[in-house]
């Protein structure tokens, strides 16, 4: 496996490729994250998974590949998770995240010889980490219960309630579960220490009843120590009893050396504020900040602060396009921030004196951008042709080169479907965007079915994204024709566009879609416009139940994963209220006709269309049972139907074994309705 590996990361020639793009291609992709690089701007470490498909499971491990792209080696080997590489102040060492020996802790590993060392010896697992600037103090994530004066008690607290004959828990607020796990009373907290373990772990969080860094998903990028090491800024939701309906993330700075509350730094703002980043020179803190409270998909701004407490001000407020990741150039004259745009994510400048935003690479979706000390910038670029692979380029853009090719053995032998941008008049006549995915081995001769993929969010986009759960390549290398429609609500076309489907979930996303598939079928003649499967998930799923009553006889068939039936009911199941409520318009009891407006549960009497459903069983944004009443509406009326349920899986489908039994399933679902030539079964009154 390893020459096999180093193979696949060095520039060699590719040979013929042989074979279509499929499933298995997908779940095997071995998958580059998270760039670091090393002070002196030679090497880079980073983080390579591949699929263990016996294990049932990823693996990742450490590389490191010189800023030419030269000399990629591998430097972890175990079979346990490594990530988060972080290097030393001098270079000569990465800290590191390891799961080797039972429990999550910070390794050491020199770079010139010898042995990894464990850094931490916690009794808890440390779930992300950061090193201060000059090397002496990290600060951890830990799991425990925000009341245990040491350590050691909340595993042993946990011994105690795995060993009660009772199960029955007490909740008191929101959250009860979150994501796809139940709460037990732990948070996650940052806790402090010497490097060199010579003073004992303290929690800078003491007494929050908080998480840092935010949960689900959030990671390392929302805590950072102060220049000088003597704090801790991170990013928290202390709302209290309100945190299931506030988007209140605040920063806030804890000292490293003494114990005492954390200090609010942006008290003024109500909505979102995450992400933050020190300039080189230590005198700004640059940070993501939303203005709307409640809307988890607002304009995320750029906010730049003089450090410790001076003035504030918004950077490129003018910029129609919100901010994903930001980092600062090596000069500290710029920030580079990547963002959704028309359809790609490109990597942006943003001059710090000005406000004048340029874009540095601008195909493909870039991720990851990372600043070297001679100005050139590292990057991760993926697009619908290829995985994610190592980049570099000088800092106004130019001379864009790959550094890896992780993938060269597995891209070599697959053969891929062509791609292309289009846009039409959509709702009210204004323009909108899609993508279109032509088969693998496409003959302009032929008639193709067509496979219309659905986003979800809503605010999102499919975009020219090389995506391992819903990849369109998987459908072409099946002999399909993709589409993908970026809707009113899509993210990357600005924010009044992406506001626009708040409060109308049927209306212009569904004119968008008609308009959308009936633009491509008079574009593109080897599409057939009598073989149409519509899939979806999350909101594409309850798109999916939308078009089953508003297109009855449009479309052979329809995929509907983790989609609601009943926004209604929806809105009491699921667990971040702020999202039913800011795009329905409040609560169901305040504003019951934001819910009724577009509610599939109300028009299944329309429904004629074969649809398979799937649903997972940890899925708690998205409960089980909307799902389950789906497949129930269906059954009921006599219509051609099919459950796919997964009970250990969440929004998301993430084990690899299940998700190549889900393409086996959707596959031969769109297989059966568009080359069976059989008429659709008539429904059941």
């Amino acid at each position: 496996m390893t020459l096999s590996l180093f193979a696949a990361l060095a520039l060699t020639a590719a040979p013929t490729a042989s074979q279509p793009y499929t499933a298995q291609d997908q779940v095997m992709m071995r998958r580059i994250q998270d760039p670091s690089v090393s002070p002196d701007g030679k090497r880079i470490a980073f983080v390579l998974r591949t699929t263990d498909l016996e294990a049932n499971r990823g693996r990742t491990d450490l590389w490191l590949v010189n800023t030419d792209g030269t000399s990629p080696r591998q430097l972890t080997f175990t079979p346990e998770s490594e990530g988060q590489p972080t290097w030393s102040p001098d270079g000569q060492s990465l800290y590191f995240l390891s799961s080797r020996g039972g429990s999550s802790q910070v390794f050491l590993m020199p770079l010139d010889g010898g042995e990894s060392r464990a850094v931490t010896k916690l009794p808890l697992d440390v779930s992300a980490f950061r090193l201060s600037r000059d090397g002496r103090m990290l600060a951890v994530a830990l799991e425990v219960y925000p009341d245990c004066p040491t350590l050691e008690c909340t595993p042993q607290r946990q011994k105690e309630q795995a060993q009660k004959k009772n199960t029955g828990r007490v909740y008191e607020q929101l959250f009860v579960r979150h994501w796809d796990t139940w709460a037990d009373g732990r948070r996650s907290h940052l806790f402090v220490l010497p490097v060199d373990g010579s003073a004992a772990p303290r929690d800078v969080m003491a007494g929050m009843d908080a998480d840092g860094p935010s949960k689900p998903f959030g990671g390392p990028e929302e805590f950072t120590f102060t220049p000088d090491g003597k704090g801790l800024v991170f990013t928290a939701r202390d709302v209290g009893r309100t945190e299931a309906w506030s988007t209140d993330l605040d920063l806030f700075l804890a000292s490293v050396e003494r114990p005492g509350k954390p200090r609010k730094l942006t008290e003024k703002n109500r909505a979102t504020d995450t992400q933050p980043v020190f300039s080189p020179d230590g005198k700004t803190l640059a940070y993501l900040a939303m203005s709307r409270p409640g809307f988890e998909a607002d304009r995320q701004r750029v906010v730049l602060r003089t450090w410790p407490d001076g003035p504030e001000r918004v950077l490129a407020e003018s910029w129609d396009r919100s901010v994903g990741a930001l980092t600062w150039s090596a000069d500290g004259k710029s920030l580079l921030a990547t963002a959704a745009d028309t359809g790609q994510q490109p990597v942006f400048s943003l001059d710090v004196a000005s406000g004048q935003v340029r874009t540095l690479m601008g195909q493909g979706n870039c991720s990851d951008p990372r600043a070297l000390p001679d100005g050139r910038v590292v990057f991760l670029r993926d697009d619908l042709k290829s995985p994610a692979d190592l980049y570099v380029m000088r800092a106004d853009g130019s001379e864009p080169r790959q550094l890896t090719r992780v993938n060269a053995d597995a891209l070599a032998r697959i053969r891929f479907g062509d791609f292309e941008q289009f846009s039409f008049p959509g709702w009210n006549g204004e323009k909108v965007h899609a993508f279109v995915v032509k088969p693998v081995d496409f003959d302009p001769k032929k008639k193709y079915p067509v496979a219309f993929l659905i986003h979800g969010g809503p605010q999102g986009s499919f975009g020219n994204h090389f995506h391992y759960r819903w990849n369109p390549q998987a459908y072409a290398g099946r002999g399909y024709v993709a589409v993908m429609v970026d809707f009113h609500g899509s993210t990357g076309y600005g924010q009044a566009f992406t506001d626009s489907i708040s409060g109308d979930w049927g209306g212009k996303p569904l004119e968008d879609l008609r308009k959308g598939l009936e633009a491509a079928l008079a574009r593109y003649s080897f599409m057939d416009a009598g073989r149409v499967c519509a899939l979806g998930a999350s909101y594409g799923g309850f798109m999916i139940n939308w078009l089953a009553s508003q297109e009855p006889e449009r479309f052979r068939c329809l995929v509907n994963h983790d989609g609601n039936l009943d926004e209604k009911m929806a809105y009491f199941n699921t667990e971040e209220l702020w999202f039913p409520e800011w795009e329905h318009g409040g609560t169901p009891w305040e504003k019951p006709e934001g819910f009724t407006k577009n509610n599939p549960v109300d028009h299944v009497a329309k429904w004629k269309t074969p649809m398979l459903v799937i649903h997972g069983g940890q899925d708690f944004r998205v409960v089980d049972t909307q799902g389950l009443s789906t497949f129930t509406v269906l059954q009921r009326r006599g219509i051609p139907s099919k459950l796919l349920y997964f009970p250990d899986e969440n929004h998301w489908v993430v084990k690899p074994a299940n998700s190549l039994q889900w393409h086996e399933e959707v596959l031969g679902w769109l297989d059966q309705w568009t080359k069976n030539p059989a008429p659709k079964a008539k429904a059941a009154k």
